[in-house]
């Protein structure tokens, strides 16, 4: 897979992690680290710090270049150097007669309330079957949170159910909420 470009919206730089962003990467999400524990997987101290980033970062060049899956920071263009305001991943990439991924996002809790989330994702979905020529796309969440719940429905993603005991969260099996988005050449109207 091609090297995306970064796309430029009108807050945001919405590109893919280079090795020399391990340092921001880190810092994101220790700034971030109590915001986003109970949205979750558990993580390891090293997750915190720019050295498991600088390897993180190559492992997802590598899924990048094996056509598995695309992952974007969400940089604030008004800010020094980029600041890392969100992230997020196309992930578990399936082509064949599938051509589906899943979508994980994160934002900063200083960067809420803003529509920075709804601003890059809504250009990462485009990239997503525009360039990735995806037929659906799947996001899940917990059913109490409301904020991911209203992003998802505005950038179109429909309700297909709840998973009990769908992922295991901040330590425990959590119930989730299952959407998908298809591609809007497919969806009939």
């Amino acid at each position: 897979m091609s090297y995306p470009a970064p796309i430029v919206t009108e807050r945001l730089v919405v590109r893919v992690p280079v090795v020399a962003d391990a340092e921001r990467v880190a810092r994101f999400c220790v700034e971030n680290r109590a915001h986003l524990a109970p949205w979750e997987p558990a993580r390891p101290e090293e997750y915190f710090t720019p050295e498991f980033w600088r390897e993180e970062i190559a492992r997802l060049e590598r899924l990048r270049a094996e056509d598995r899956g695309v992952s974007f920071l969400f940089l604030r263009r008004a800010a020094p150097q980029g600041e890392v305001v969100g992230r997020c991943a196309i992930t578990n990439l399936v082509r064949g007669p599938f051509q589906a991924a899943h979508l994980g996002f994160a934002m900063a809790a200083d960067a809420q309330g803003r529509g920075l989330m709804f601003e890059g994702l809504a250009e990462v979905v485009h990239f997503a079957f525009a360039e990735l020529d995806l037929h659906r796309l799947m996001a899940s969440y917990r059913p109490e949170n409301v904020r991911s719940a209203r992003l998802l429905e505005r950038l179109g993603f429909r309700v297909e159910g709840l998973a009990k005991d769908y992922l295991r969260i901040d330590g425990e099996w959590r119930d989730h909420v299952l959407t998908s988005l298809v591609h809007p050449g497919w969806r009939e109207t």
